[in-house]
Parts: structure tokens; sequence; C-alpha cells
């Protein structure tokens, strides 16, 4: 495999171990997309269609901040993002962190933690935050997984 980096976003730490996980399984570097201001029980509340991740997620515009901080993405071929599947796509801080940078060239692999869900219209949200960038569909990984079933899927993928 390339040169990889492994971004992403975890509202409740289970996104986290599987990111840890696959960049120790691909060699990779790790990139937390840590959000400026953090998600509270309450904004994670879906059932409250006046939480923040509610609201944020029925405006397709929404854009929250993250810290920026420095990333050289010219050392990377292969870029692994991360996150939890919120109603069926990534939270839109995934679009705020691609928007952020220059993926031009690079190899998009989305890979997501979900209870249930599938990766339902994910890519075709992602896609215009990242244009030139190559976006490869991406898999839903359901509680724990090991660092060989990752390896394995990092290698399935032949980028």
């Amino acid at each position: 495999m390339k040169k990889a980096l492994v971004a992403y976003f975890s509202a409740s730490g289970v996104t986290a171990k599987a990111a840890e996980t696959l960049a120790q399984a691909v060699n990779a570097d790790l990139y937390e997309i840590q959000p400026e201001k953090p998600y509270t029980r309450a904004d994670l509340d879906w059932t409250n269609r006046q939480s923040r991740s509610s609201v944020e997620m029925r405006d397709p515009d929404s854009r929250p901040a993250f810290f920026k901080r420095p990333l050289d993405l010219e050392a990377y071929d292969v870029v692994f993002v991360g996150f939890p599947i919120w109603w069926y796509v990534a939270p839109t801080i995934i679009n705020t962190f691609l928007e952020s940078y220059d993926f031009s060239g690079k190899t998009i692999v989305p890979f997501a933690t979900s209870g249930g869900s599938g990766m339902g219209k994910t890519n075709e949200k992602l896609a215009p935050s990242c244009p030139g960038a190559k976006l490869l569909s991406g898999k839903v990984f359901r509680g724990a997984v090991s660092k060989a079933d990752l390896q394995a899927w990092a290698d399935s993928l032949q980028v």
C-alpha cells in the first residue's frame, strides 16, 4: 500500500478505536478531526429534532468547524476517512474537513461505524467536497473490529 493517512471524526469513541486499529493495520499516520465545539450527549440525541446533530444534518450547507491543524497532504497517496453514520451519511464535519484541504490526485477511502445503518448516500454527499480525488466505495464496521479484519479489507482495496 502507498503512504496512507487515517483521518477520523468520533463522537463517542467507537470510530476512534476503529481508526486507531486501522492505522496500525496499514502502518498509516493518524489525524483526528476534532470539532471546535465538542458534541455533548444532548447534541447527539437523534430523537430530538432540535439537537445540534439533528439541526446540522437537516441543513446540507452545515459545515461545523474543526481544529484545523497543519496537514501535509503531499506526503500521502491514500486517505482513509472515518466517521459514525448519521442519518445514512457522513456527519457534515467530514465535508468541512474535505473542503479544508486539496485532495486532488488522492485516493479517499471512507469507512464508518454504525450499529445498524449502511453507507446510504455517503459518497453522493461527499463527492462534491473532494473534487479531483478518487473517492472509493466505503465500508461500515459494526462494533469492535480486529486489526486482521481491517488489514484484509485494506488489502482488498488494492490502493
